[in-house]
């Protein structure tokens, strides 16, 4: 069996939630989210296919006082307006014109504060995963999920995700093992408030987006 590195999701499955985590988990401040979602595991089970990943790597984005949020300001449009909807919604946005991202709203309805997923560890239907990002077999596994249009690639998301309730979509977030230690770093590919230590690893994890 080579669909999971080193036996990774047999342990990752042994004892592990199967509800999603509740909307009161993410209604609250998205730095605090942000570093409680790693260690969580992100199912997918979109076209009847089952993929999932560890959070090793998260960035908060604070809404109405974040120049880099695209909550900024209360700007509303169509690409950003799940991004006002309710805690534990999702919010998908495209950049460059190709790769998906994927966003966990926060904080209470209005308020445009979100958690960006930016890597995983994978754990489960890594064959789905590689193919999908067409990538060879067994090839730069490391790769599958390190950044935000890469993991949502590997677990099938699209826009059509966009503005559902996770607890009720096709991909949900389940509590996981404790991680450690946490380290916390400026945000990746912004030039607004780039000071704000507002990303979250697992320190020394081999499955980040970048060290």
């Amino acid at each position: 069996m080579t669909d999971a590195p080193h036996g990774a999701a047999r342990a990752g499955r042994r004892g592990a939630a199967t509800s999603p985590l509740p909307a009161a988990f993410f209604d609250r401040p998205p730095q605090v989210v942000a570093r409680e979602l790693l260690g969580a595991v992100v199912v997918s089970e979109l076209d009847g296919v089952r993929t999932a990943g560890r959070v090793v790597e998260t960035e908060a984005y604070l809404a109405l006082e974040d120049p880099a949020s695209h909550g900024h300001g209360a700007r509303r449009s169509a690409r950003n307006a799940a991004m006002f909807g309710a805690p534990g919604d999702w919010y998908v946005y495209r950049i460059y014109g190709m790769h998906w991202c994927a966003n966990l709203v926060c904080e209470p309805e209005e308020t445009a504060s979100a958690v960006l997923l930016r890597a995983l560890e994978p754990l489960e239907g890594l064959d789905t995963m590689r193919a999908r990002r067409g990538l060879a077999t067994g090839r730069d596994d490391r790769l599958l999920c390190a950044g935000p249009g890469r993991l949502c690639a590997a677990l099938g998301i699209t826009r059509a995700l966009d503005a559902q309730p996770m607890a009720a979509s096709a991909v949900r977030v389940l509590a996981g093992a404790p991680v450690g230690p946490v380290r916390a770093t400026t945000r990746v590919g912004i030039t607004k408030a780039a000071d704000l230590p507002l990303r979250f690893v697992v320190d020394g994890s081999r499955w980040l987006s970048r060290g």
